[in-house]
């Protein structure tokens, strides 16, 4: 008995010491991607077309894809997003497809166990959510599989799945706004700093939104950090959308003297632009 059990673990040992590493035909790949304060991570293999007809062929209408090859495509996001109206809470989803020629379902599915799309013990009850999308033929030809992402703001970013001539696109939302007010108000409780400060307001200013509590802030990044080309810049700009051009001017013109002083000639351009700008309009008052 005994030398039958040795010989069952020299045979097992001997197998998995004779397995070979060899080069995946969809190899494996993987994409992050920031929005606003939030990350999307995407895992999944890259099938090649070599030839064959994808949609409709290889991958036929109305059956479950994994939207890629091996494994199941597995998406994560680190915060809560909207997805065409659904909510998509923070955490890890298998990712689905379900093509037509004229419109795709992709599924956010909250079972990652399954090996590729998991065929029969696939249940729809674990969806968390499914969305139509429209497929876009496109004018040249994706060899392997690829799942990028396009048109990313603060807020928003499309996720783009492309192979052979055919992309569908699943856009994503998030409340990057809110997220920001939350870290701003964190941040200047615990111990600002001036850089703390220019950046709140760098952001409020970007975003188009509370002008007159952009320039508290920038003052204090000022008045605790002294006379900087970038803190002027911003201040002025926010002047303008104040309405007090006279301020803006003064403001652009410290920002030019001092980037100018640094050799910052993109600086000196953009703040000789607005200045000739704000003249004219302050003599127009």
């Amino acid at each position: 008995m005994f030398r039958v059990l040795f010989f069952v673990v020299l045979f097992s040992y001997v197998q998995s010491m004779a397995q070979i590493n060899h080069p995946k035909a969809s190899p494996f790949s993987e994409v992050e991607q920031e929005v606003g304060l939030s990350k999307i991570t995407v895992k999944y293999s890259r099938p090649a077309t070599k030839g064959r007809k994808i949609f409709g062929g290889l991958v036929p209408f109305g059956r479950i894809w994994r939207v890629g090859a091996n494994e199941s495509t597995k998406i994560k996001v680190d915060s809560d997003m909207k997805v065409i109206g659904n909510t998509l809470p923070k955490g890890t989803y298998a990712l689905y497809a379900f093509p037509e020629k004229e419109f795709w379902q992709v599924v956010f599915h909250t079972n990652t166990e399954h090996w590729g799309d998991g065929r029969k013990n696939y249940n729809p009850k674990e969806d968390l959510f499914r969305i139509s999308v429209m497929p876009q033929e496109l004018p040249y030809h994706q060899e392997n599989f690829l799942i990028t992402f396009d048109s990313i703001t603060h807020n928003t970013a499309n996720m783009k799945l492309i192979w052979a001539n055919t992309m569908a696109t699943v856009p994503f939302e998030v409340d990057t706004h809110d997220q920001m007010k939350k870290e701003i108000v964190k941040q200047l409780a615990e111990n600002p700093t001036a850089q703390t400060y220019y950046e709140a307001a760098r952001y409020l200013q970007e975003q188009g939104v509370d002008y007159t509590i952009a320039l508290d802030y920038l003052n204090k990044a000022l008045e605790l950090g002294g006379d900087t080309y970038y803190s002027h810049r911003v201040k002025s700009l926010v002047e303008e959308k104040l309405g007090d051009y006279g301020s803006a001017v003064k403001s652009a013109e410290k920002s030019l003297k001092i980037a100018d002083s640094l050799g910052k000639d993109e600086f000196v351009r953009m703040n000789q632009k607005n200045i000739d700008a704000w003249k004219q309009l302050v003599k127009q008052k």
